[in-house]
């Protein structure tokens, strides 16, 4: 059996399906809701209908881009790569508001039973395929619902609870949503999967935008410009080999999290009202930002929210930007004066 998987490529391991598969589903999320919801608002915005229906083309294709995703982690032949695309859409159908979650775990089974046949018999076009999509089809109806109900009563739990607790529910959401972006798993794809909005997915934001400016502004002085933008339009994650060499430097855009997120959820009430999974983006391609914006149309085109206020704007760009780039410097700066981050530190390979 051993030497089976291991021809086949089938590793059962926390690190392929846990950071592998786990970060690719966001890719794929990117790639699909992510960016045609962008398109599809700039279209709404500009009145250009021609870029609204891109926008909507590419936010209906969720599913299959997520699984097709996840089959590229897992490194899968072509036969079972195309066939997890009927897998996405089956699984984030029938999963609901927790469909990403559903697409994850169902894409994952179908793609590796998939592996498993894979060139090993001489009619491989139709057993391949066949195996894949009825595995994933079969799960999908089977538990995508279960799945998709779970894991939205998950996320009703933390919004309900931030909504009742926002001081200390926005802290804890703000730093725990915060270091899954910097490590090698997915903030987003979390974020997507439990359907975080509303005010918890306001602290998501400020905890994720902590630790992008945190970390491209306080080490300027190593990475200039490049670092600058790298981490801060990018990810912060390009960081955690320094990390793991000193854990200490991760303590300043933490504790700015720990900041920054009961601000966000106490004094301006952020909420991120817009695609779940921008709520785990922070300023990666401003992804963030442009999800409170549109989650604001929607709360105007629902009658909840009159009009954006200048208030609004204020608290988006002192959560967002500002305060991570002044808090965590600072806190940095006292870490540097005892001796737990030193020069270099920082400095990006």
């Amino acid at each position: 059996m051993k030497a089976f998987l291991a021809r086949k490529n089938i590793v059962f391991s926390a690190k392929r399906y846990g950071i592998d598969a786990l970060g690719a589903m966001a890719q794929g999320l990117f790639c699909s809701l992510l960016i045609g919801t962008i398109i599809k608002t700039l279209g709404q915005q500009l009145s250009i209908e021609t870029l609204v229906s891109i926008g909507t083309f590419a936010t209906v294709m969720s599913g299959p881009a997520m699984a097709i995703a996840i089959g590229y982690a897992l490194q899968c032949d072509p036969m079972v790569l195309f066939s997890l695309a009927a897998v996405g859409q089956a699984a984030n159908s029938l999963g609901g508001a927790g469909g990403p979650l559903a697409v994850l775990v169902i894409a994952i089974v179908a793609a590796e039973c998939g592996k498993a046949v894979s060139k090993e018999t001489k009619i491989d076009i139709l057993v391949t395929p066949a195996v894949t999509i009825m595995v994933g089809a079969a799960l999908s109806i089977l538990i995508a619902p279960a799945i998709g109900s779970a894991a939205s009563q998950v996320g009703i739990l933390i919004m309900w609870a931030t909504e009742l607790q926002p001081f200390f529910m926005g802290i804890l959401v703000s730093v725990v949503v915060g270091v899954a972006l910097t490590l090698p798993i997915s903030s987003a794809a979390i974020c997507a999967a439990l359907g975080l909005v509303g005010l918890a997915g306001g602290a998501a934001v400020a905890g994720c935008c902590a630790q992008m400016v945190g970390f491209a502004v306080m080490s300027f002085k190593e990475n200039g410009v490049n670092g600058l933008i790298s981490q801060g339009v990018g990810t912060s994650m390009l960081q955690l080999p320094n990390i793991v060499k000193n854990p200490r430097i991760w303590i300043a855009p933490t504790l700015t999290a720990a900041i920054t997120g009961p601000i966000a959820t106490c004094i301006f009430g952020l909420q991120m009202n817009g695609e779940a999974v921008s709520s785990g983006m922070g300023t990666c391609g401003f992804v963030g930002q442009i999800g409170v914006y549109t989650g604001w149309l929607n709360d105007i085109a629902n009658g909840s929210k009159a009009y954006i206020s200048t208030m609004d704007w204020i608290g988006l760009l002192l959560i967002c930007f500002v305060l991570p780039a002044i808090i965590c410097p600072i806190i940095n700066s006292l870490l540097r004066r005892i001796g737990w981050v030193k020069d270099g530190d920082l400095t990006l390979s």
